[in-house]
């Protein structure tokens, strides 16, 4: 299925645009297409989906098993469920507002969120032929890692109050609608007619907020993605200082990728000789803390709270670019 947007974006760009391939130009221009495509119709798709599934089932149950006395399973099951989900961190926009508008705690929402870019089943099976079964197993656990601890302190700190407003009145809402329903004993009881009208409702209101949005961010990143120069991150990163993990990861913020696009750039990255850990940490941050994702994530979070979680994210992967080139040797 994710082929025909990459054959759709090689058609546009080689066939009809006319530009020659493997060059900067045309890369850009193919990552541009290829993923705005991809992210509208998973966009529309998952957005009428959740909806529809909103409308149907009683998803408050899931919600209140969630937000109840499991809360740490409820970290642990949004985290793992944001590894199972091939979403780069873009297209996990609108599961973060299904989630939201199903009145689901912001934590566990977000233990999803920042999860699902960093793993995924053909990133790790593509790291298992690369590096070994063991650091595959030690990224997969640090990686989901870094979704429940996140996720549980924004909980801590009541991370909901910094929503966009329509953000938290959907999340308000849904929380409403789950106390209502089980203090009455209700199930959804609307006909097919009336949820496909709810989901199509939602998915215009959305998708109308957050397209522009969705171009602005990856414009952004197709225009970093085909223009880094050749060699240059290796020549400056590679000699294994301190410094050069911080470094690393600032340096992958402005660029973005997905986990499984991100793979062959950690494989080039460590022939070159950058050291594991600054290779980590400079990938984590290309798919999980790049400009893109946050443009878009900006239109759920006021500022506050898109800058705590990008502290916690620069923290987190500076921090395993460190503790990885300490064990290295030993894997």
């Amino acid at each position: 299925m994710l082929q025909l947007f990459s054959d759709l974006a090689s058609w546009l760009t080689f066939g009809v645009m006319g530009l020659a391939p493997n060059t900067k130009l045309a890369d850009a221009v193919h990552f541009f297409i290829e993923d705005t495509t991809k992210i509208f119709a998973l966009l529309l798709l998952m957005i009428y989906a959740i909806a529809l599934v909103r409308a149907s089932l009683n998803v408050e149950r899931v919600r209140d098993y969630l937000a109840g006395k499991n809360r740490f399973i409820g970290y642990f099951m949004g985290s793992g469920f944001g590894a199972v989900t091939p979403f780069c961190s873009c297209s996990s926009i609108p599961v973060f507002l299904g989630f939201t508008s199903a009145g689901i705690p912001v934590g566990i929402t977000m233990a999803f969120l920042i999860t699902s870019p960093l793993i995924n089943e053909v990133a790790v099976l593509l790291l298992v032929s690369l590096l070994g079964w063991k650091f595959t197993v030690i990224y997969v656990l640090v990686g989901m890692s870094v979704g429940i601890l996140a996720g549980a302190f924004l909980d801590t700190i009541r991370a909901e109050r910094w929503l966009q407003s329509f953000a938290a009145k959907a999340l308000e809402q849904g929380q409403a609608q789950a106390s209502q329903n089980n203090s009455e004993g209700m199930t959804s009881s609307m006909t097919l007619t009336e949820r496909h009208e709810f989901a199509k409702g939602e998915t215009l209101e959305i998708f109308g907020r957050v397209w522009k949005w969705v171009i602005i961010g990856v414009g952004l990143g197709a225009a970093l993605h085909g223009f880094v120069p050749d060699g240059w991150i290796e020549a400056h990163l590679g000699d294994g200082q301190w410094w050069s993990v911080p470094a690393a990861v600032l340096i992958g913020i402005p660029l973005y990728s997905n986990a499984t696009g991100v793979i062959p750039i950690m494989e080039s990255l460590i022939t070159n000789g950058l050291p594991i850990g600054t290779t980590l940490a400079f990938c984590m941050a290309t798919v999980a803390a790049s400009f893109p994702e946050f443009i878009l994530l900006k239109q759920v979070m006021q500022w506050r709270l898109l800058a705590i979680v990008f502290a916690i994210l620069l923290i987190a992967f500076t921090l395993i670019g460190w503790i990885f080139n300490a064990i290295s040797p030993m894997l």
